[in-house]
C-alpha cells in the first residue's frame, strides 16, 4: 500500500472516531467518494491498525442504527412550513 493511501486511511479514520461522522461527511470533508472513504475504513484500516479499526466500526454501527433518525430529521426540515 502506498504512503499516501495509509496516510489518508489514518487521517479519516481518526476523524471519524473524533467527530463521530458518517461517512458522507468524512468523504465531503476529505474531498474523496463514500466509497473510497468506506473501502478505507473497512478493508485497509484493519491491515493498518486494528484497534483503531474496531473503533472506527463502533462508530459505524451507532450511525448505522441513528440513519432513520437523521432521515426523518431531514424530511422534517424539507416540508418545514409547508401545510
Amino acid at each position: 500500500m502506498q504512503d499516501y493511501i495509509r496516510q489518508r486511511v489514518l487521517e479519516i479514520s481518526n476523524y471519524i472516531v473524533e467527530s463521530r461522522v458518517t461517512v458522507r461527511q468524512a468523504a465531503k470533508i476529505f474531498g474523496v467518494s463514500k466509497s473510497t472513504v468506506h473501502k478505507d475504513v473497512t478493508e485497509r484500516l484493519p491491515e493498518i491498525n486494528e484497534e483503531l479499526a474496531v473503533k472506527v466500526r463502533a462508530v459505524l454501527e451507532q450511525n448505522k442504527a441513528e440513519r432513520h433518525l437523521r432521515g426523518g430529521e431531514a424530511t422534517k426540515n424539507k416540508y418545514k412550513g409547508k401545510n
